[in-house]
């Protein structure tokens, strides 16, 4: 028998492979994740922006419901700037909060990617 089936050191060099495999897994799913919610934030923050400029219906259920989740989405961003026009004040304060989020989401990937 050779040393290292003795001490069973293969085995172990098999489960830390094993393991690792599992962890760079495990950060490919939450780096997916990660990318697919800052996303869908900065798009729901776009969509804001478009039905607002596009001058939708704000009585209508889509344009309430776009707009009751981009104002937490936007992160204190809605009065950043305070042009007279409201239109303009939407597309600067979201149209960044989406920016935000897309810039955020990127550097917290490149993190997760390091750690795998």
């Amino acid at each position: 028998m050779t040393e290292e089936v003795r001490t069973g050191a293969h085995e172990s060099g098999v489960r830390r492979a094993d393991l690792r495999r599992g962890w760079g897994r495990f950060v490919d799913v939450l780096i997916l994740v990660v990318r697919w919610a800052g996303l869908v934030c900065a798009s729901l923050l776009a969509i804001h922006v478009i039905l607002t400029i596009g001058s939708a219906n704000p009585d209508n259920g889509i344009t309430q419901f776009v707009a009751s989740v981009a104002d937490p989405l936007a992160l204190g961003f809605q009065d950043l700037f305070t042009p007279a026009d409201p239109q303009l004040a939407v597309l600067l304060n979201y149209g960044i909060a989406a920016l935000f989020w897309l810039v955020i989401t990127s550097i917290a990937r490149r993190i997760l990617a390091a750690l795998r």
